[in-house]
């Protein structure tokens, strides 16, 4: 089944919509209830002790289940977050990009769940890991 919303519609819709956070994230691949989007790191996402701060996990998390939910569903930019939750299971390298494989559990009329890994680039084990639900607004 084709998607929605291919890598380069995702990376326009979020460039469009959200222009002040675009610049941090990078769709790089986008399948059937699947998408891997990369949070570049820079020194804005670190935090005292030489790591990446868990806002910015908790972002690329958020926004990697957004955006493989749009990739199904088309561009509904009014799905929110209704519930979250987040395992750190290892200090992210510093400096290093953020890669979150994303995958789509359940994709219903008013929600979807989704799950992610979050790994530092060139880490085999995961540094979090994190199960979202979204609420999608009905088509009106």
């Amino acid at each position: 089944m084709a998607v929605a919303m291919d890598k380069d519609a995702l990376q326009a819709f979020l460039t469009a919509e959200f222009a002040q956070v675009a610049d941090m994230f990078r769709v790089e691949d986008v399948r059937e209830g699947y998408a891997r989007i990369r949070l570049i790191v820079d020194d804005r996402h670190l935090r005292p002790g030489g790591t990446v701060s868990g806002p910015a996990i908790f972002s690329l998390a958020d926004v990697g289940v957004y955006l493989a939910i749009l990739a199904q569903i088309g561009p509904k930019a009014l799905s929110v977050t209704t519930s979250c939750a987040i395992d750190f299971m290892r200090k992210p390298v510093a400096g290093v990009d953020l890669i979150c494989d994303t995958r789509i559990l359940k994709l219903g009329r008013v929600l979807a769940v989704g799950e992610c890994l979050i790994y530092s680039e060139g880490m085999d084990k995961p540094v979090a890991r994190a199960s979202l639900t979204y609420s999608i607004p009905p088509d009106r």
